[in-house]
């Protein structure tokens, strides 16, 4: 441990309340990035498929696999995922990675038949293919916020709309890749989508509102801590630069102004929109704090 870490360590062990510092710090950034790339990936292929825009598959894969990498590249050692997938029964992490295993290899096998003809096993390859990569979509939809709402020492992260709010985060995140490729090769519904997104960024904004009420209003100190330091503390600035500036304003802003269904606008409130979902991502997990030993004195003075 360098001289800087084992001095902000020794900060943080003095402070009424230490940060995690795990994720969404140095390497542990690339989790967060990670999450993110994969949750964007399993969006895309399900609203890819529902709008029949095989680009939008495309996209998907690979944001799946840059996902994969970035994951591989946190945890440093590759060979540690094989040994993780084993505990899929008891770990969200192992089903995560499962998942998105059995999404890349279906991706393989279904993505081919959209553009070439695969003669006479093409129908097998797309059925199998398509089930395993959906399959995959949905678990690694589902399973990051379980992943978080499992980390019982960081009470702000154990809520039960946790898990909600990642599946809304996903859902947008694919309407976000929609809109791209839309911007990119047409052939996508322009003003269905933007009214989506819309609705999408609603729920997403009513979800974060009610947990943040929940933790402000809740018994546990250390929630209490990581609504602070997201409106007012440590990460207030990634909050409202880049979730609520760049992620909502600026789309609401084009949306308002401009002519919605252009390409330029239209990929403009994806990439704003994704960034934005990326930001608030890193907010929460940076927000995170460690359950007090000892509940500090000024909270025992409220009592």
């Amino acid at each position: 441990m360098d001289t800087q870490r084992y001095n902000q360590l020794i900060s943080d062990l003095r402070s009424d309340y230490r940060p995690q510092r795990e994720w969404g710090e140095g390497k542990g950034l690339l989790m967060v990035v990670g999450h993110f790339l994969v949750g964007i990936a399993g969006g895309a292929w399900l609203l890819g498929t529902l709008y029949g825009s095989a680009w939008t598959l495309v996209l998907a894969f690979v944001l799946g696999g840059l996902g994969g990498l970035v994951h591989l590249a946190f945890l440093g050692h590759p060979e540690r995922a094989v040994g993780m997938m084993r505990h899929w029964r008891t770990s969200w992490v192992s089903r995560g990675f499962v998942g998105l295993s059995l999404f890349l290899l279906g991706g393989v096998l279904y993505l081919p038949g959209q553009f070439v003809a695969l003669g006479a096993a093409g129908p097998a390859l797309n059925l199998i293919g398509g089930v395993m990569a959906m399959l995959g979509a949905l678990t690694i939809i589902g399973y990051m916020g379980f992943a978080y709402t499992a980390s019982k020492a960081i009470p702000f992260w154990n809520s039960p709309l946790h898990p909600a709010l990642y599946v809304a985060y996903a859902l947008r995140g694919g309407i976000a890749a929609l809109l791209i490729v839309g911007a990119v090769k047409g052939g996508v519904p322009a003003e269905t989508l933007l009214k989506l997104w819309i609705g999408v960024t609603a729920v997403v904004g009513l979800f974060f509102i009610m947990e943040l009420q929940g933790a402000a209003t809740g018994g546990n100190v250390a929630a209490k801590q990581s609504v602070h330091e997201i409106l007012n503390g440590r990460v207030s600035m990634v909050f409202y630069g880049g979730t609520l500036i760049v992620g909502l304003a600026v789309p609401a802003l084009l949306l308002a102004t401009s002519h919605a269904a252009s390409a330029a606008v239209m990929a403009l409130i994806g990439i704003a929109s994704a960034a934005g979902d990326f930001f608030m991502k890193l907010s929460t997990v940076r927000a995170g704090v460690y359950l007090p030993l000892v509940i500090p004195a000024r909270h025992h003075r409220r009592a």
